[in-house]
């Protein structure tokens, strides 16, 4: 005998469906090299968009298939990879992580100033490239972030020294990893209603 009550299996958990990868362009003019990224790069899951061999086809590719990052050499023929970061970069188009030799480390800086978002040493690992490709899509999230608030180039890149060094501070002051010191910087700017770059020079003098 029952109550009316109708019964039956328990309803599925409702599950979170799985983020999809981020998408890779491979900008490389050694082709072995290019193989070697893309195997790592697939075996993790990521999806790989494209490959060019110079900076102008990197260029070309980028706005046409829109990645997530681009993984760019530095020396290719033709347009080299600091240039073409650089307008890829400009046009907001995609994250740009820097392929260098170990002989060329007096590029990196350069490769900051172009708008790259990190740099991996040649030869290197899988072990190596997976932290790099997260550094990199991390801080051109948060490059982002800072672009929608300040309107001059020259803003921006106050903006985004400023939260940098505070960025540091926190890590070293409260053990914070860089994303949670980034997070805790954005938060107080929407708590205060302030610019991020006033919270930063706050942290900094505090």
């Amino acid at each position: 005998m029952t109550d009316g009550t109708a019964t039956g299996p328990a309803p599925a958990a409702a599950t979170t469906p799985a983020r999809p990868r981020p998408k890779i362009l491979i900008a490389e003019d050694e082709a072995i090299i290019r193989l070697d990224l893309k195997e790592m790069l697939e075996e993790e899951g990521f999806e790989v968009v494209g490959e060019a061999s110079d900076g102008e086809a990197a260029i070309r590719l980028a706005t046409e298939r829109a990645p997530d990052l681009v993984i760019m050499d530095i020396k290719m023929p033709g347009m080299d990879g600091l240039t073409a970061a650089e307008r890829i970069v400009e046009a907001d188009v995609a994250a740009v992580l820097i392929l260098t030799a170990f002989s060329q480390r007096d590029l990196v800086q350069r490769a900051a100033e172009a708008g790259a978002m990190g740099y991996l040493v040649k030869p290197f690992q899988k072990s190596d490239l997976m932290p790099a490709l997260d550094i990199a899509l991390a801080r051109y999230q948060e490059l982002r972030v800072v672009r929608r608030e300040s309107a001059s180039l020259a803003d921006q890149l106050e903006t985004r020294k400023l939260v940098d060094r505070a960025k540091g501070k926190l890590m070293d002051s409260r053990g914070l990893s860089e994303a949670e010191a980034f997070r805790h910087i954005q938060k107080r700017a929407m708590d205060e209603r302030s610019p991020m770059r006033e919270v930063a020079a706050s942290i900094l003098e505090d």
